[in-house]
C-alpha cells in the first residue's frame, strides 16, 4: 500500500488541510478498479470503520499478490468538515462558510476528462479545489462507492435507476434492505458526479455490469462499534472479490437480493407540522399498514390536546428516523418506503438538504 498526502492551502494565511489517500496497485490491466471514500460530512463514521477494517485485508491480499484492480481509498473524504465544532458539539454535514452541505455543488462533467477541475494549489475557494480532488481521484475508477450513514437507520443505497439492476450484488454484499433508485437529484452530489459522466455514454456501449457508482447509507450516525465495521469491511471486501478487482477462491457471493427497490417518487418524507418533543410509535424496518401512528409530536408539555399524531399515509417499510427527539417545524421525521408514488409534492432536489 502506498500512502500519497494531498496538500490543500487554507482561504486564509496560516491554515492548510492534507488529504490522506491510501493506494493498492493491480496486477491485471484488463481489471476493474474500484474508489472508496468516506466521511465526506466529517462526522459519519460507519463507512470510516468500514475501510479501517478493510485495509489490512486489502493488504493482506496485496502481500500474497492478489490485487487485480486498482483501488484507491480515502478514509476521511473531508478535513475541513472533520474540523468543523461549535459549542462542543460537531457539525460536519454543511459547509459553515456557505452553509451549503458538502455532498452538493460537485462539477457535472460531460466526459471523464478533468484536466479543467481546479488544482489544489488553483486561486479558488477550499472546499471547491477539495471537491475537485475528490473527483480527480475517483473518475478514473470502474466503481466509486461514497460511503455514508443516515440517522438512525438501516444499511440502504442510492443509485442511478441505469445502474440498479447491475448493482443489487452490491446491496447482497452489504446486507441492504432498500435501494433507492433516482433519476436525477438536481442537486449534484458526489455520486451524481460520478455517474453523470457514464450515463452521457449512449446506452448501448456503457458496460454497466462493470461500472458501480453509489452513495451507500451504513445504518445509523451512533452505529459505529468495532463488530460492525468488521462485517461492513467483509462485505466491501466480498464486493470487490466479486467484481474481481481482488482474488480470493474462498469468498462467494448470494446474488439473490431481497430487499427494496423504490424509485425516489415512492419514498414518503414525514415532516413535523409544528415543532415539540417526538415520540416514535415505529423504527426502522418495521412494516407499517396505511394510516398506522408512526410518531407523536408533543407541543404543549402537559396538555394532550396539543399532541400531534403522525400517520402512514401509505403502507410501506420504515427506512430511517431521526435521533434527535426535540424537532422543528418542518423537520424531517422518519423515511416510509411505500409500493406507489407520495402524493405530497416533493421540492425538487434530494430527499433531504
Amino acid at each position: 500500500m502506498k500512502t500519497e498526502l494531498i496538500k490543500f492551502a487554507g482561504d486564509v494565511p496560516g491554515n492548510e488541510i492534507e488529504l490522506r489517500v491510501l493506494r493498492f496497485s493491480g496486477s491485471d490491466e484488463q481489471a476493474a478498479s474500484a474508489y472508496l471514500q468516506s466521511s465526506l460530512h466529517g462526522g459519519e463514521l460507519p463507512g470510516q470503520a468500514a475501510l479501517h477494517f478493510l485495509v489490512p485485508m486489502l493488504q493482506k491480499a496485496a502481500d500474497e499478490g492478489r490485487i487485480k484492480g486498482n483501488i484507491t481509498l480515502v478514509p476521511q473524504a473531508n478535513p475541513v468538515a472533520s474540523n468543523q465544532w461549535q459549542a462542543y458539539q460537531h457539525q460536519g454535514r454543511f459547509d459553515t462558510f456557505s452553509a451549503v452541505n458538502f455532498n452538493r455543488a460537485f462539477p457535472l462533467l460531460p466526459d471523464f476528462d478533468t484536466s479543467d477541475l481546479p488544482q489544489p494549489d488553483a486561486p479558488e475557494a477550499l472546499i471547491k479545489r477539495l471537491k475537485a480532488a475528490l473527483l480527480r481521484l475517483a473518475l478514473p475508477h470502474d466503481i466509486v462507492l461514497d460511503l455514508h450513514c443516515d440517522d438512525e437507520s438501516e444499511n440502504y443505497l442510492y443509485i442511478a435507476e441505469d445502474f440498479v439492476e447491475d448493482m443489487k450484488d452490491l446491496a447482497v454484499a452489504l446486507n441492504c434492505t432498500a435501494i433507492l433508485a433516482w433519476d436525477t437529484t438536481a442537486d449534484a452530489a458526489f455520486e451524481e458526479a460520478c455517474a453523470h459522466p457514464v450515463l452521457q455514454i449512449p446506452a448501448d456501449k456503457r458496460n454497466m455490469k462493470r461500472r458501480a457508482v453509489t452513495t451507500v447509507e451504513f445504518r445509523g450516525l451512533s452505529d459505529v462499534y468495532a463488530e460492525q465495521g468488521a462485517e461492513d469491511a467483509a462485505g466491501l471486501y466480498k464486493f470487490l472479490v466479486h467484481r474481481g478487482v481482488v482474488e480470493d477462491a474462498s469468498v462467494q457471493l448470494n446474488l439473490d437480493y431481497q430487499g427494496l427497490v423504490t424509485p425516489l417518487t415512492h419514498v414518503e418524507m414525514i415532516r413535523a407540522p409544528q415543532g415539540g418533543m417526538v415520540f416514535f410509535h415505529v423504527k426502522p424496518g418495521d412494516v407499517v399498514s396505511e394510516g398506522a401512528k408512526l410518531a407523536t409530536i408533543v407541543t404543549l408539555p402537559g396538555n394532550p390536546e396539543g399532541d400531534i399524531v403522525l400517520t402512514a399515509p401509505q403502507a410501506g417499510r420504515i427506512l430511517t428516523r431521526r435521533s434527535l427527539r426535540y424537532l422543528r417545524r418542518g423537520d424531517d421525521v422518519l423515511k416510509l418506503l411505500g409500493d406507489k408514488p407520495s402524493a405530497v409534492i416533493k421540492r425538487a432536489g434530494a430527499l433531504e438538504a
